[in-house]
Protein backbone atom coordinates (compact mmCIF):
# COMPACT_ATOMS: atom_id res chain seq x y z
CA UNK A 1 0.00 0.00 0.00
CA UNK A 2 2.85 2.62 0.62
CA UNK A 3 4.68 1.84 -2.04
CA UNK A 4 1.66 2.15 -4.35
CA UNK A 5 0.82 5.39 -3.24
CA UNK A 6 4.82 6.61 -3.58
CA UNK A 7 4.40 5.40 -7.00
CA UNK A 8 1.42 7.23 -7.44
CA UNK A 9 2.76 10.36 -5.98
CA UNK A 10 5.50 10.32 -8.26
CA UNK A 11 3.25 9.43 -11.05
CA UNK A 12 1.44 12.76 -10.67
CA UNK A 13 4.47 15.01 -9.83
CA UNK A 14 6.07 13.85 -13.34
CA UNK A 15 2.51 14.43 -15.40
CA UNK A 16 2.16 18.14 -13.11
CA UNK A 17 5.51 18.61 -14.55
CA UNK A 18 5.04 17.96 -18.19
CA UNK A 19 1.85 19.36 -17.54
CA UNK A 20 2.82 22.49 -16.47
CA UNK A 21 5.85 22.37 -18.74
CA UNK A 22 3.26 22.07 -21.96
CA UNK A 23 0.88 24.49 -20.65
CA UNK A 24 3.69 27.84 -19.70
CA UNK A 25 3.99 29.63 -16.62
CA UNK A 26 0.51 30.87 -16.67
CA UNK A 27 -0.45 27.04 -15.15
CA UNK A 28 -1.24 27.91 -11.88
CA UNK A 29 -1.91 31.28 -12.22
CA UNK A 30 -4.96 33.23 -10.31
CA UNK A 31 -5.23 35.72 -12.64
CA UNK A 32 -9.22 35.08 -13.14
CA UNK A 33 -11.88 33.37 -11.39
CA UNK A 34 -12.04 30.51 -13.80
CA UNK A 35 -8.20 29.85 -13.12
CA UNK A 36 -8.57 29.46 -9.59
CA UNK A 37 -11.36 26.88 -9.92
CA UNK A 38 -9.37 24.95 -12.48
CA UNK A 39 -6.63 25.06 -10.05
CA UNK A 40 -8.77 23.40 -7.27
CA UNK A 41 -9.90 21.40 -9.73
CA UNK A 42 -6.38 20.06 -10.53
CA UNK A 43 -5.86 19.78 -7.01
CA UNK A 44 -8.68 17.74 -6.30
CA UNK A 45 -7.85 15.03 -9.38
CA UNK A 46 -4.08 14.70 -8.11
CA UNK A 47 -5.74 13.88 -4.74
CA UNK A 48 -7.76 11.30 -6.21
CA UNK A 49 -4.96 10.10 -8.65
CA UNK A 50 -2.66 9.59 -5.18
CA UNK A 51 -4.69 7.75 -2.97
CA UNK A 52 -7.58 6.23 -4.86
CA UNK A 53 -8.47 2.40 -4.63
CA UNK A 54 -8.86 2.53 -8.27
CA UNK A 55 -6.47 2.95 -11.39
CA UNK A 56 -4.82 6.53 -11.74
CA UNK A 57 -5.80 6.56 -15.61
CA UNK A 58 -9.07 8.16 -14.95
CA UNK A 59 -7.31 11.04 -12.97
CA UNK A 60 -4.84 11.53 -15.45
CA UNK A 61 -7.34 12.14 -18.45
CA UNK A 62 -9.44 14.35 -16.54
CA UNK A 63 -5.70 16.56 -15.73
CA UNK A 64 -5.23 16.38 -19.17
CA UNK A 65 -8.95 17.97 -20.04
CA UNK A 66 -8.96 20.23 -17.26
CA UNK A 67 -5.36 21.77 -18.86
CA UNK A 68 -6.65 21.30 -21.89
CA UNK A 69 -9.29 23.33 -20.69
CA UNK A 70 -7.33 25.76 -19.39
CA UNK A 71 -5.00 25.98 -22.66
CA UNK A 72 -7.66 26.52 -24.73
CA UNK A 73 -9.84 29.09 -22.79
CA UNK A 74 -6.83 31.47 -22.16
CA UNK A 75 -6.38 31.35 -26.27
CA UNK A 76 -9.57 32.33 -26.48
CA UNK A 77 -9.58 34.94 -23.99
CA UNK A 78 -6.33 36.43 -25.28
CA UNK A 79 -7.72 36.47 -28.95
CA UNK A 80 -11.71 37.95 -27.85
CA UNK A 81 -11.99 40.64 -25.32
CA UNK A 82 -16.17 39.26 -26.02
CA UNK A 83 -14.66 35.91 -24.74
CA UNK A 84 -12.69 37.47 -21.95
CA UNK A 85 -15.33 39.40 -20.20
CA UNK A 86 -18.11 36.27 -20.57
CA UNK A 87 -15.36 34.24 -18.63
CA UNK A 88 -13.73 36.80 -16.39
CA UNK A 89 -15.55 38.79 -13.40
CA UNK A 90 -14.72 42.90 -13.54
CA UNK A 91 -12.75 44.36 -10.45
CA UNK A 92 -15.30 46.62 -8.48
CA UNK A 93 -14.46 49.70 -6.40
CA UNK A 94 -15.55 49.15 -2.46
CA UNK A 95 -13.56 52.07 -1.56
CA UNK A 96 -13.18 55.90 -2.77
CA UNK A 97 -10.92 58.56 -1.67
CA UNK A 98 -12.23 58.36 1.99
CA UNK A 99 -15.82 57.10 1.08
CA UNK A 100 -17.06 53.67 1.39
CA UNK A 101 -19.17 52.80 -1.28
CA UNK A 102 -22.06 51.36 0.18
CA UNK A 103 -24.35 50.67 -2.75
CA UNK A 104 -21.38 48.23 -4.00
CA UNK A 105 -21.19 46.45 -0.85
CA UNK A 106 -23.83 43.94 -1.39
CA UNK A 107 -22.92 43.27 -5.19
CA UNK A 108 -19.53 42.16 -3.60
CA UNK A 109 -21.21 40.10 -0.66
CA UNK A 110 -18.43 42.29 1.45
CA UNK A 111 -19.63 43.96 4.63
CA UNK A 112 -18.11 46.76 6.34
CA UNK A 113 -16.49 45.18 9.08
CA UNK A 114 -14.71 42.72 6.41
CA UNK A 115 -13.70 45.94 4.47
CA UNK A 116 -12.41 47.82 7.04
CA UNK A 117 -10.49 44.84 8.06
CA UNK A 118 -8.83 44.42 4.98
CA UNK A 119 -7.55 48.15 5.14
CA UNK A 120 -6.14 47.04 8.74
CA UNK A 121 -4.23 44.46 6.99
CA UNK A 122 -2.40 45.87 4.15
CA UNK A 123 -1.50 48.83 7.43
CA UNK A 124 -3.82 51.68 6.49
CA UNK A 125 -3.15 53.92 9.27
CA UNK A 126 -5.52 56.58 8.16
CA UNK A 127 -8.85 56.28 6.21
CA UNK A 128 -8.34 59.36 4.72
CA UNK A 129 -5.14 58.49 3.43
CA UNK A 130 -6.74 54.85 1.55
CA UNK A 131 -6.99 56.12 -2.27
CA UNK A 132 -9.40 52.65 -2.98
CA UNK A 133 -9.72 49.49 -2.36
CA UNK A 134 -11.02 47.03 -4.93
CA UNK A 135 -12.78 43.82 -5.19
CA UNK A 136 -10.19 41.89 -7.99
CA UNK A 137 -11.85 39.41 -10.09
CA UNK A 138 -10.01 36.65 -8.08
CA UNK A 139 -12.12 37.80 -5.04
CA UNK A 140 -8.63 39.33 -3.34
CA UNK A 141 -9.58 42.58 -1.90
CA UNK A 142 -6.95 45.31 -3.01
CA UNK A 143 -6.07 48.44 -0.68
CA UNK A 144 -4.30 51.50 -1.92
CA UNK A 145 -3.37 53.96 0.07
CA UNK A 146 -0.67 56.49 0.39
CA UNK A 147 0.08 58.77 -2.34
CA UNK A 148 -1.89 59.64 -5.45
CA UNK A 149 -2.93 56.53 -7.40
CA UNK A 150 -2.40 56.50 -11.40
CA UNK A 151 -5.04 56.08 -13.37
CA UNK A 152 -3.47 53.73 -15.64
CA UNK A 153 -4.07 51.37 -11.88
CA UNK A 154 -7.54 51.78 -12.03
CA UNK A 155 -8.72 50.86 -15.46
CA UNK A 156 -11.43 48.62 -16.12
CA UNK A 157 -12.52 48.82 -12.37
CA UNK A 158 -16.60 48.67 -12.13
CA UNK A 159 -18.09 51.30 -10.04
CA UNK A 160 -20.67 48.88 -9.75
CA UNK A 161 -24.07 50.76 -8.27
CA UNK A 162 -22.07 53.48 -6.64
CA UNK A 163 -21.84 56.83 -7.96
CA UNK A 164 -18.90 57.53 -10.16
CA UNK A 165 -16.27 59.64 -8.08
CA UNK A 166 -13.93 61.25 -10.37
CA UNK A 167 -11.25 62.94 -7.39
CA UNK A 168 -8.33 60.67 -8.22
Amino acid sequence: MVLEVIARTALAVFVIILFVRINGLRSFAKMSSFEFALTIATGSLLASMIVSDGPPWPALVGLAALFAARFAISMARACSSTFESATDNQPMFLFYDGAVLDANLPLARVTRAELMSKMREANALDINQVRAVVLEATGDICVLHGGDVSPELLEGVSWGRAERVSRI
